[in-house]
């Protein structure tokens, strides 16, 4: 694969700085959704057919593998702690619904989680730090199910049914990106729905033993929209975007921002993405600022906290998360890696572009 170089201005700490998405030899032609980036040097990406991939050295090599015993399953979301230790959990009704600890960077697998409830279905996991996660699922019952850990995913405890507020008919979660759940500092935690009349986003300040839930004006009313991705700067200031996946090219209210830590969700007033984005990711060092959106159509950047958007290309992305401003990764369909790096200040530089060398 020849390599392809998004060319884009980002604003950062007051400069303008050019930067650049460069695609990485994968290993793989897994469709890829889960990604953890732990440094400029490590990150973990997860995809279907069981296929899990670690880079140790920056993306200059990956190591390509499959969990054994899950070959049938499709991986959407990682969370990694460093090179060695990561967690994988795949998606699907009943048992296939699990999630796998590494401890060797690879080598082996452990089950440690696997969902019994054959109404049950998982849609992503988040760790405050390496010992106090959730992993969230689709209603069953007509609530949304949470399950917490102490103790890095050796035991799982569902949350109280009384503190999570009932599900609408038809609601559930997009488990398109592993980012439709998200926590953050002093014990918060959200995860955004779709699916049902209006898109919601459901908050938790407790570590997920009770919630509270909240409208945005996010697309909603079909069972294919809604909010696929949140990302938080802080405890107060956030953002969700989503859009229809069956519609990918589709106008309208795609993105969502909160000043209060999700309790209330307002549309921006600027230019929305160019579609349908399954992943959302703020770039650590620009103050809350900068932030990048993907999705099958393309990929996108907001300078304004959310505010506004323009493109920065057509290569379509289904995940994508940063190490800082200057490191960072994106995953896509066909073993799709891109590597974000800043190049250094070079004012006045005023055009988007794509280049295929």
């Amino acid at each position: 694969m020849r390599p392809i170089i998004v060319l884009l201005i980002v604003l950062c700490s007051g400069s303008e700085t050019i930067a650049q998405w460069t695609v990485q030899v994968s290993g793989t032609k897994a469709r890829l959704r889960g990604l953890s980036v732990v440094s400029g040097e490590v990150a973990w990406a997860g995809g279907t057919g069981g296929t899990f991939l670690r880079t140790i050295d920056g993306g200059k090599t990956w190591q390509a593998g499959t969990v054994p015993g899950a070959s049938s399953l499709d991986f959407r979301d990682v969370h990694a702690t460093g090179d060695k230790t990561a967690l994988m959990l795949s998606i699907g009704p009943g048992e296939q619904s699990r999630i796998y600890e590494t401890t060797d960077g690879g080598t082996t697998w452990a089950t440690i989680c696997v969902n019994r409830d054959p109404k049950g279905f998982l849609d992503a996991l988040a760790f405050w730090d390496t010992e106090h996660g959730l992993a969230f699922g689709d209603p069953v019952g007509g609530r949304f199910l949470l399950l917490r850990t102490e103790d890095r995913g050796k035991s799982w405890k569902p949350s109280p049914i009384d503190g999570m507020p009932p599900a609408l008919p038809g609601e559930g979660a997009f488990a398109a990106s592993g980012t439709c759940l998200v926590v953050g500092k002093e014990n918060h935690a959200w995860f955004a729905t779709g699916g049902a009349k209006v898109a919601r986003v459901f908050r938790s300040t407790d570590r997920g033993r009770t919630w509270t839930v909240h409208e945005t004006p996010v697309m909603a009313g079909t069972s294919s929209s809604g909010i696929f991705s949140l990302a938080f700067h802080d405890a107060d200031h956030g953002i969700a975007v989503g859009g229809n996946y069956r519609e990918p090219n589709r106008a309208g209210s795609l993105v969502a921002l909160t000043s209060d830590g999700g309790r209330t969700w307002k549309r921006p007033g600027g230019r929305p993405p160019g579609g349908y984005r399954s992943a959302v990711a703020y770039i650590p060092g620009t103050q809350g600022r900068t932030l990048v959106a993907v999705g099958p159509t393309g990929l996108d950047v907001s300078v304004d906290g959310g505010e506004s958007w323009r493109p920065m290309g057509t290569t379509g992305f289904n995940s994508v998360g940063f190490a800082g401003p200057a490191a960072g990764w994106a995953v896509g369909e066909d073993g799709l890696v891109a590597r974000f790096e800043g190049i250094g200040d070079e004012p006045g530089v005023g055009k988007d572009r794509v280049r295929r060398p």
